[in-house]
Order: C-alpha cells, then structure tokens, then sequence
C-alpha cells in the first residue's frame, strides 16, 4: 500500500461525502495475485529497469510474495486510515494465478462498523 493510493482514496472519499453524501458508499477490494514478486528474482529484469533511471530496491518494498499476509495489512491500512472514510467497506482477496480463482482473505468491513 503505498501513500499514493491512500491519498487518492481519501480525494475520492472526500468528493463523494461533499458531492453525494445521500448516495451509497461504495466497495473496495484489495486483489493481490500469487505471483507478484516473481519478477525481482530477476536480475536482468531488475538491471533494466534501474538502467532507465527508476529504482530497483523501492520495487522490493511493493512485493507480494504471500498475499496471505500482505493482503491483510494492506486492508488494516486501509480501514483504519483517517484520511478515508470510514464508511468504505474494504475486504481483501488472494487471485491464483495458476487456477484463476480468487479466494476471500478479509471479508469486507468498515471503520466505521467497527
């Protein structure tokens, strides 16, 4: 979960309580695949990014390499974040991609629900 998401959540949220407050709020999923940190056991891959200038150490810190723990954590920030709303319901979900299904990790809930 970055600080970029979490500000872009909390404009969004904002202009839904100011622009739509009767309105329902909405839903949001964490969705993180089983293969998301493949691609740093690459050297080369890693090499080529970092050779266009962008840092390769920072892509570490975003890895998945077990969404069973990541996905989790990243729907406790979320929820318990004061810059979003509480009202938005978040739940977090593991997608394999190997079999194509996508399996419940949290079930959705709110700040605000406690």
């Amino acid at each position: 979960m970055t600080p970029a998401v979490i500000q872009d959540l909390a404009w969004i949220s904002y202009l839904h309580e100011v622009k739509a407050p009767d309105a329902d709020w909405f839903d949001l999923a964490v969705v993180h695949h089983t293969d998301c940190g493949r691609g740093l056991d690459d050297a080369a891959l890693r090499k080529g990014f970092a050779d266009r200038g962008l840092d390769d150490a920072a892509l570490a810190d975003l890895a998945v390499f077990d969404p069973t723990k990541t996905v989790p954590q990243d729907v406790e920030t979320l929820v318990n974040s004061s810059q979003i709303s509480g009202k938005i319901n978040v739940s977090g979900y593991e997608y394999d991609v190997t079999t194509g299904l996508l399996r419940t990790l949290v079930p959705p809930r709110s700040r605000d629900d406690g």
